[in-house]
């Protein structure tokens, strides 16, 4: 039974997210705020979150990026707020979908199920290559040990930031990351100069390893979000 975590603050809405799920075969699991969602966390492992971003005390965002710093699973933003703004920045620091509030149960679960679905297909299809020493993506290779690249068989020179900028991409295949966390995880928080410098390695590497760089089939251009790897 594949197990969620809910951690919204209008008990209301928690209630009737958990009654859905687990009619839908969901063992589901509900905390009020940020902190006790992250302290639950510690304890228990969870297959995905569904997670407000209007919590008191430490935030969804907040959460969110604490999330990231140890998981991969799938997270759900929910938010009464439709602004723009909250969509590219939920997105950009790794959340998988955004549902603005007022949503039926039935999309909440049909959006669960999707993705965890998802999540289960990308684990199934990538998961041997990520604890072994090659991805390998259509015609891509990436050669962990080796830091080699390849492309439909052919080897293309990366330099070492392009390389690890690739890899981290494609290690969180279908996930969304904007200019500024891509800059903060592959050239650290010490790193001379600006997350503009991520736009350019972005477009070097589409040089060496798209048949077509402006229509590209590997690195994608997700607009007012970022990038992510194609899978």
């Amino acid at each position: 039974m594949k197990r969620i975590l809910i951690i919204e603050d209008d008990p209301s809405i928690a209630n009737l997210q958990k009654d859905y799920l687990e009619l839908s075969g969901y063992s589901v699991t509900v905390a009020d705020n940020g902190t006790d969602g992250l302290a639950i966390m510690e304890r228990e492992r969870f297959d995905l979150i569904v997670l407000d971003i209007m919590l008191p005390g430490v935030g969804g965002f907040e959460v969110l990026k604490a999330v990231r710093e140890k998981e991969d699973i799938p997270v759900l933003l929910v938010s009464a707020r439709a602004e723009e703004i909250y969509k590219v920045n939920g997105l950009g620091l790794g959340a998988d979908d955004y549902i603005t509030k007022p949503f039926s149960s039935g999309e909440l679960v049909a959006r669960v199920n999707a993705h965890l679905n998802k999540y289960e297909r990308m684990k199934e299809r990538f998961g041997k290559e990520r604890e072994g020493t090659k991805l390998t993506v259509r015609g891509l290779e990436v050669h962990k040990e080796s830091r080699r690249v390849f492309v439909n068989g052919k080897e293309v020179a990366m330099a070492q930031k392009e390389y690890e900028l690739l890899l981290f991409l494609l290690q969180h295949a279908n996930r969304v990351f904007d200019k500024e966390a891509l800059f903060e995880r592959v050239w650290g928080m010490d790193a001379l100069g600006d997350a503009s410098t991520v736009t350019v390695h972005i477009a070097r590497i589409r040089e060496k390893i798209e048949d077509n760089p402006s229509k590209p089939q590997y690195i994608g251009t997700v607009w007012g979000s970022g990038y992510r790897f194609i899978v």
